[in-house]
C-alpha cells in the first residue's frame, strides 16, 4: 500500500493537539538547555570559572546528547515514540531542577550530561511521529511550528530567565524552570494515551537498518548541512549572553531584552518559512526545488550576518545578530522536513537521530573552540569568522551532496 493511501487515516487518528504539544516539548527543551548560557555571567563569577570551563560545560551537554539521539531514534522507530519522549522530558526536567543545588564545576558537568541524555528524545521522536502522520506537503508548517518552539524556548529562557535571575538568582530559576517543565507530562499523557497504547508493542517492521541508512549519501549531505546550521546556531545560543555582557557592556537585564528580541525574530522567520514552503509546494513546485532554494538562501543570509558581526563596529555588530537569527530561523523547518521526506515513516526516527547526532558535534566542538579563541585573543572576531565559515559549508552540503530530496526506495542501490 502506498504512503498516499494510508496518510488520510493516520492523520485523522493523530489529533489536533499532538503537533502543538510536540512544539511545546521542544520549547521546554530549549528553555532548559539554554539556562546555563543565560546564567553564565552569574555562575562564572560565583563559582570562579573561566571562559574555557564555561565552554566545557556547554559542550558537555552534547557529549551525552549526541549519542543519545541515535538511541532515541532507535527507540522511537522500534518501540514507542510517545513514551520515549515522555521519559526523556521527565529526565531532563529533573536534571534542570537539581542544577539549582549544584555547588561546583564537577556537579554542573555531571548534570549537563544527564540533561543531554534526556533532551536527546525530542527531535527523533517528533520526527518519527510527523513522518508517520503528516503528509509531505504539510511538513513545512508542522516543522515550522516545532522550530517556533525551538526559537521561543531560548527567547523566553533568556528574557524571563534573565530578569528572574536578577530577582531569584540563577539557582532559583533552575529550580523553578525544572519544576514547571514537568507539568507538560499531564496533557501529553492524556492526549496520546490511545495512540501510545496502540504503539506499545515492539514491532519487527521492514524499515531499514542503521547500516542501510549509513550507506546513503543523502544522509551524509543532510548531516553536514545540519552540522553547519548548528555551528552558527549554537554559537548564538551558547555565547550571545556572555558576548553582550562582557564585550558590549550590556547589563544582564539589557542582554535579556536583546536576546529575547533575537529569538522572536528567529521564531517569526521559522513560521513564515514553513508556511511559505507548503504554499509553494501546493502550487506545484517539487519539495526538492523548494527545500534547496531555502537552504542556499538562508545559509547565505546567516553567514553574511556573522561576517558583519566579526568586522563591523559594535552597534552594527549587534544589529547583525538579527540577520543571523532570521537566516538560521528560516532554514530550520527544512532541515527536519528533508530528513523526514528522505527516510519515510519507517525510518524517520533513526534517520533524524543519526543526522542530528552528527550535526550536534557542532555543539561539542564549537563552544570549546569559541572559549579557547576568546581566552587566547581577548576578542570575539575570530569566533564570529569561524562560525561564518562553517555556516557557508552548508550550501555545498544541501545543494550538491543530496542529489534529490524525495523518498528513498529502501533496498535500492544508492546513487553515486
Amino acid at each position: 500500500m502506498t504512503n498516499g493511501a494510508v496518510a488520510p487515516t493516520t492523520k485523522a487518528a493523530f489529533g489536533p493537539l499532538i503537533v502543538p504539544l510536540l512544539a511545546l516539548a521542544v520549547f521546554i527543551n530549549y528553555v532548559d538547555r539554554g539556562n546555563l548560557a543565560t546564567a553564565a555571567p552569574l555562575i562564572k563569577g560565583e563559582l570562579g570559572l573561566d571562559a574555557t570551563q564555561i565552554g566545557l560545560l556547554i559542550s558537555a551537554f552534547f557529549w551525552a546528547y549526541t549519542p543519545g539521539l541515535v538511541l532515541a531514534g532507535w527507540l522511537a522507530d522500534r518501540f514507542n515514540a510517545y513514551l520515549t519522549l515522555a521519559a526523556g522530558l521527565a529526565l531532563w526536567s529533573i536534571a534542570t531542577l537539581v542544577t539549582g543545588f549544584a555547588s561546583g564545576f564537577a556537579a554542573l558537568l555531571l548534570l549537563r550530561l544527564v540533561l543531554g541524555v534526556g533532551e536527546a528524545a525530542a527531535f527523533p521522536c517528533s520526527s518519527a511521529l510527523l513522518a508517520r502522520h503528516v503528509d509531505a506537503s504539510r511538513l513545512g508548517a508542522a516543522n515550522g511550528l516545532i522550530i517556533v518552539g525551538l526559537s521561543l524556548g531560548p527567547a523566553v529562557g533568556i528574557f524571563f530567565g534573565g530578569h528572574l535571575m536578577e530577582q531569584l538568582g540563577w539557582r532559583g530559576v533552575f529550580i523553578l524552570f525544572g519544576a514547571v517543565s514537568l507539568l507538560w507530562l499531564l496533557p501529553w499523557m492524556i492526549a496520546t494515551r490511545h495512540l501510545s497504547g496502540a504503539a506499545a508493542q515492539p514491532t519487527t517492521h521492514d524499515g531499514p537498518s542503521f547500516a542501510a541508512i549509513l550507506k546513503r549519501p543523502e544522509l551524509w549531505g543532510a548531516s553536514l548541512g545540519h552540522f553547519s546550521v548548528n555551528f552558527g546556531f549554537y554559537f548564538i545560543v551558547s555565547w550571545m549572553p556572555l558576548y553582550l555582557v562582557q564585550a558590549q557592556g550590556y547589563t544582564v537585564g539589557q542582554m535579556a531584552n536583546i536576546g529575547g528580541a533575537l529569538y522572536l525574530a528567529y521564531a517569526a522567520a521559522s513560521f513564515a518559512s514553513g508556511w511559505i514552503s507548503d504554499r509553494w509546494i501546493a502550487s506545484g513546485a517539487t519539495p526538492n526545488r523548494v527545500r534547496k532554494t531555502f537552504f542556499v538562501g538562508t545559509h547565505a543570509v546567516a553567514a553574511t550576518g556573522l561576517l558583519v558581526g566579526a568586522l563591523a563596529p559594535p552597534q552594527i555588530a549587534v544589529a547583525s545578530l538579527f540577520v543571523v537569527a532570521i537566516g538560521l530561523g528560516a532554514v530550520g523547518p527544512h532541515i527536519f522536513a528533508t530528513g523526514q521526506t528522505l527516510a519515510g515513516p519507517k525510518a524517520a526516527g533513526k534517520w533524524v537521530g543519526i543526522q542530528n547526532g552528527w550535526a550536534n558535534f557542532a555543539g561539542i566542538l564549537g563552544p570549546i573552540f569559541t572559549g579557547v579563541i576568546v581566552d587566547r585573543t581577548g576578542a570575539w572576531e575570530g569566533a564570529f569568522l569561524l562560525a561564518a565559515g562553517f555556516t557557508l559549508i552548508g550550501v555545498m552540503a544541501w545543494s550538491v551532496m543530496i542529489r534529490k530530496i524525495e523518498p528513498i526506495e529502501w533496498g535500492a542501490k544508492p546513487a553515486a
